[in-house]
């Protein structure tokens, strides 16, 4: 049973979101990925692609960050049909984080059983130079609040789901025989999510290594959640475009940020690209 008019309000909107999206294109995509901080040249490579503004998709928020275009590509990367935020919100925009994870609520009713997530991350292991893409293993959900919190209704998932393994290991597995056949390096790691939008001080970051964590950001965490909330298999890759506060000397800023992503996209979007092949 489903609890209050509140969870079912949030299903019944992804329902009409989900319908909202299909009106628009004949292709029916089996996986979907959201294009981090400078990665979302990604989903202009795709054929016969129909792009979407997220104004167009009711319950879609506009993002207000340099650097995530906001508007939802349907498209093919090969033979295989795909479905690609082209930027994503944030908390520290204001947005709850329903309001943050429901483009995930909206794909699992169109059907769709396996997620993307990249990001734009922050450095904490010294072995983790800039333009490394780092698997994403595990994470530390660091935000303040967990995007399940409230009441749960059970046509998408438990009262309390499972997080033994929020990103699949065979998915991992993939993109490492995938990444080895390119001659690309990528290493795994634990990815921390904080609140953001300040970046971390050094002394936060000396604790987060303490804690186990190889990079830092500010979103992916409640997106992966709500996927296995729904039991959609779930992939994460960082991209590391700077050094984390106190393991490098200079300042941090967003450009620089964007300045890396654009350096390593063609890198990426290559192992993308066979990594979606794969999961046809």
């Amino acid at each position: 049973m489903h609890e209050g008019s509140a969870a079912s309000s949030l299903y019944a909107r992804a329902e009409h979101a989900a319908r909202t999206i299909r009106s628009r294109t004949a292709l029916d995509p089996q996986i979907a990925v959201v294009l981090g901080s400078g990665l979302g040249g990604f989903a202009d490579e795709f054929d016969e692609s129909v792009r979407i503004p997220y104004a167009d998709i009711p319950g879609f928020a506009a993002s207000t960050v340099a650097g995530h275009a906001g508007s939802l590509v349907i498209g093919k990367v090969g033979s295989v049909p795909v479905v690609a935020m082209q930027g994503r919100v944030h908390s520290y925009e204001g947005y709850s984080l329903e309001e943050v994870t429901f483009p995930i609520r909206t794909f699992k009713l169109l059907g769709i059983g396996t997620l993307l997530l990249t990001n734009a991350a922050g450095g904490i292991n010294v072995q983790l130079s800039e333009g490394t893409l780092m698997i994403i293993s595990d994470h530390l959900n660091l935000i303040g609040v967990n995007p399940l919190r409230g009441p749960n209704d059970e046509r998408f998932g438990p009262r309390f789901p499972d997080m033994t393994e929020v990103y699949s290991r065979v998915l991992q597995e993939t993109v490492v025989e995938e990444a080895s056949a390119l001659g690309i390096e990528v290493r795994r790691g634990i990815y921390a999510a904080l609140s953001g939008p300040s970046y971390e001080t050094p002394a936060e970051i000396h604790m987060l290594r303490s804690f186990g964590a190889d990079a830092i950001g500010m979103s992916t965490v409640p997106e992966a959640i709500v996927a296995r909330h729904m039991g959609m298999n779930v992939l994460g890759i960082s991209c590391i475009t700077n050094m984390a506060a106190g393991i490098s000397d200079g300042p941090i800023n967003h450009e620089e940020v964007m300045e890396i992503g654009n350096r390593v996209r063609s890198t990426f979007t290559q192992l993308l690209r066979r990594v979606i092949g794969r999961l046809k």
